[in-house]
């Protein structure tokens, strides 16, 4: 039997190699080969550095953005080619970027241990137990969601001045006490591993090739974002118009978040509910609709404050804002429904299986979503709150009823 040349595809003719601060004395005897008999090597220009000494084909230095790469590596298909990359290719590193236009089955990957696994052998750490993050060309905000007492993170950084301002965003919110180990240049000989507490931080000259670990200590009073959903309403910023905690929680849940789904918050305000339905889980992923500049604006800072600046924001008016934006799993209608376009629009867009929920509080908001339960079915909940509070002095308190939210819920055929 003879294979069809035309449906059997090319051998793994891409190497994606791991390459520490050690060079090439670190490389197994099948990397070295790789790099010695590849038409073409690319790499950052530490990394072609690091492996001068094999390089006997064409050297590629990542051009920014480091994307604009990839057509001159597709063009050697079928042809030796190396990509050097750090440590671990498929941690934070450019793996996935080539995966989205080689497959799998034309690649071969030669890792070394990632500055994550280095850091955490230097300093004795369980890596399961500990939380990995990259503010390596992200926000330093992101980092945020894992302050928690007692929690051990390791983060990769983006330069040498990345841990004097993790430093000062420790403080900022309460945790000066923390410990800063910061590992620099690890793997090599230039190695060096230096401690500090964040509070009066001073560490100078931190090269720019960091990985940061941290040891977190967080007083009762700390800025600490809560891992269940129904963050205290004293941590948004906002201008009234927001989803309040006890009924922000019971929408959370309604949405139901899952693996790597998208939430469109249309009428976002202070971003609460998009907020919360990012600090679920790293893989989900949120789109917040608003017309008011201030607005948006606002819903901004309380993303970062709150470790979720990865949400983003369309200022535009919905229904028309949703031309262009990727079909949502969720959506979340805090207001507007007095636009009777608004939910066709949304509905319209909604994935197949995919949930809605929508909240009311004026009259005319609920008639509409009772209207809207007739005809598509769904869950009509009405939820009231009441918080006890003084009346007058005398230490006498009451119940103050808050006004009763209408909560549809419903799932698309």
């Amino acid at each position: 039997m003879t294979n069809d040349p035309a449906t059997c595809p090319p051998s793994r003719w891409l190497s994606i190699i791991g390459i520490g601060e050690d060079g090439v004395a670190g490389l197994p005897s099948a990397a070295r080969t790789l790099i010695a008999s590849a038409e073409l090597v690319v790499g950052g220009k530490r990394h072609l550095g690091l492996a001068d000494e094999l390089i006997r084909g064409r050297r590629l230095a990542w051009p920014s953005p480091i994307g604009d790469a990839i057509p001159e590596i597709a063009k050697h298909r079928g042809r030796p080619v190396v990509v050097l990359a750090s440590g671990d290719p498929f941690h934070y590193g450019v793996g996935d970027l080539l995966m989205r236009t080689i497959p799998a089955t034309e690649m071969l990957c030669l890792p070394q241990p990632s500055s994550f696994s280095l850091a955490a052998a230097r300093l004795g750490w369980p890596v399961q137990d500990v939380a990995l993050v990259s503010v390596h060309g992200r926000a330093l905000e992101a980092i945020v969601r894992h302050l928690h007492p007692g929690a051990r993170v390791l983060a990769l950084s983006w330069d040498g001045d990345t841990p004097k301002k993790l430093a000062e965003l420790l403080v900022a919110r309460g945790m000066g006490r923390s410990r800063l180990t910061v590992l620099e240049a690890i793997g090599g000989p230039r190695e060096r591993v230096r401690q500090a507490m964040a509070v009066g931080f001073a560490l100078a000259d931190v090269d720019a090739l960091n990985t940061i670990a941290l040891e977190v200590e967080a007083p009762p009073d700390a800025a600490v974002v809560a891992l269940a959903p129904g963050l205290d309403d004293g941590l948004f910023e906002n201008d009234g118009q927001l989803t309040k905690r006890e009924v922000r929680a019971a929408t959370i849940a309604a949405l139901g978040p899952h693996w790597g789904e998208l939430l469109w918050d249309v009428g976002l305000g202070a971003g609460s509910v998009a907020i919360e339905w990012l600090l679920r889980h790293p893989s989900l992923a949120a789109i917040g609709i608003e017309d008011r500049p201030e607005r948006a604006a606002r819903a901004a800072r309380n993303a970062a404050a709150l470790g979720t600046p990865d949400l983003r924001i369309v200022q535009r008016k919905a229904p028309e804002g949703f031309a262009d934006l990727p079909a949502p799993d969720a959506v979340f209608i805090g207001g507007g429904l007095s636009d009777p376009g608004l939910f066709d629009a949304a509905w319209v867009h909604l994935k197949p299986g995919g949930r809605l929920v929508a909240n009311a509080v004026s009259l005319q908001s609920e008639a509409r979503l009772i209207e809207l339960f007739q005809r598509h079915g769904g869950e009509l909940v009405r939820l009231e709150v009441a918080k006890a509070g003084k009346a007058g002095t005398g230490g006498v308190f009451v119940w103050r009823q808050a006004a009763p939210i209408v909560q549809w819920r419903v799932r698309k055929p």
